[in-house]
């Protein structure tokens, strides 16, 4: 079968793929570790720009500040020129406090992914905080600009994680082209912003299109009956909710394995991608409403919590916490046993935590990590 990539509008800057390449979870040497598999990468991001991408985002952080390089050896012999490229200033780590830390970390990283130019510049993770403390005390719209007319970067963009009414703030400074933000079945609040943002001309791009692989797993019985047809997991309607959203440019999606990218490029090439046929919708709500019932944990997984000063492994530690509250995976509580005890399985358990708080301040979801640290110690300890 030749799969077709869907496209859609992105604000006033062209059209862009249904489906875009994060890399934040590209595959690694060892489970658990960030080391890159490079030569797997780089062919993984390359079967996925021939399959039609055209949206490749990375960060400075990205898989212990690796990922960018992969990037860029995977954007040579010419597929550099097939896409937006995308990655993101660290406007959130505590050494970036001087204006001059904007074309430090530009500069920086403009040589790692070994390119002149980016097409999309985002600062990364704002929230009320950073956005003042930061962007504006900074004046970082300033040096982003002086950095457009040097020909470093063609458009501006923002990362957010924080309550909607700081997004609408955001926005209507009118100083961002495009922003990227949580949305997915299980997490819907910013979707009235995602319409304002549209409505003003802003490329808008979703991440956690699968709910940080809450939705990519086999589901528990109670579930199962709303599977589509031939599917063992929900990754098909995740991503025909994201992308049934006229507001919506991009869902990204962090692929890690041939088989997932596969998968992920034959759902965005269908024709009704992105239109509820026959119970979709009905069994979309009941998927979000049972998820809910289920765990009151909203961790996707995307690390920035880690490193632990103690040396839990908080990821990891929740990734069972999941397993065993949705999935009813009785052999998470074995796993947990062996943290700290097996290579694929580094660092301390949840027991270990001095609650120093260090991570409340990272998590972008702003969850309680200390409380379900606890929570999760209780469930998962023999």
């Amino acid at each position: 079968m030749i799969l077709v990539m869907q496209y859609r509008k992105l604000g006033k800057f062209g059209e862009v793929s249904a489906l875009g390449f994060g890399c934040m979870r590209l595959p690694t040497l060892k489970p658990g570790k960030p080391k890159i598999d490079r030569e797997r990468a780089i062919n993984l991001i390359r079967e996925g720009i021939d399959g039609g991408i055209n949206y490749v985002d990375t960060a400075h952080m990205y898989h212990d500040k690796e990922s960018e390089v992969v990037v860029g050896l995977a954007l040579k012999d010419g597929y550099r020129e097939k896409v937006r490229l995308v990655t993101k200033c660290p406007v959130f780590y505590d050494v970036f406090n001087e204006t001059k830390h904007f074309d430090y970390y530009l500069d920086e990283q403009l040589t790692k992914l070994d390119v002149d130019y980016l097409d999309f510049y985002l600062m990364h993770g704002l929230n009320a905080k950073t956005f003042k403390e930061k962007v504006q005390d900074l004046d970082l719209v300033e040096a982003a600009m002086s950095a457009k007319e040097q020909g470093k970067i063609k458009h501006l963009g923002f990362s957010f994680h924080d309550k909607p009414e700081v997004l609408k703030e955001i926005i209507d400074t009118s100083h961002f082209d495009l922003m990227l933000v949580q949305y997915n079945v299980l997490d819907q609040v910013n979707e009235e912003m995602i319409g304002y943002a549209a409505k003003k001309g802003m490329g808008v791009v979703t991440m956690g299109s699968v709910g940080g692989g809450r939705l990519a797993g086999s589901p528990p019985d109670s579930m199962s009956q709303w599977l589509s047809e031939g599917r063992s997991n929900f990754a098909d309607l995740a991503l025909k909710f994201v992308l049934s959203n006229p507001n919506v440019s991009v869902a990204l999606s962090g692929m890690g394995t041939e088989e997932m990218l596969r998968d992920n490029l034959a759902l965005s090439s269908k024709s009704d991608y992105n239109q509820y046929l026959g119970t979709e919708k009905d069994r979309i709500d009941k998927i979000a409403l049972k998820f809910k019932e289920l765990s009151d944990i909203v961790c996707t997984g995307c690390g920035y919590c880690m490193p632990c000063p103690n040396e839990v492994n908080i990821k990891l530690v929740f990734e069972y916490m999941i397993r065993y509250q949705i999935y009813g995976q009785e052999e998470a509580r074995h796993w947990y046993a062996n943290i700290g005890k097996v290579n694929w399985a580094p660092g301390k358990n949840a027991e270990a935590c001095i609650e120093c708080e260090e991570c409340l301040e990272k998590c972008p979801q702003k969850i309680p990590i200390i409380e379900q640290l606890k929570k999760a110690h209780q469930l998962l300890a023999f």
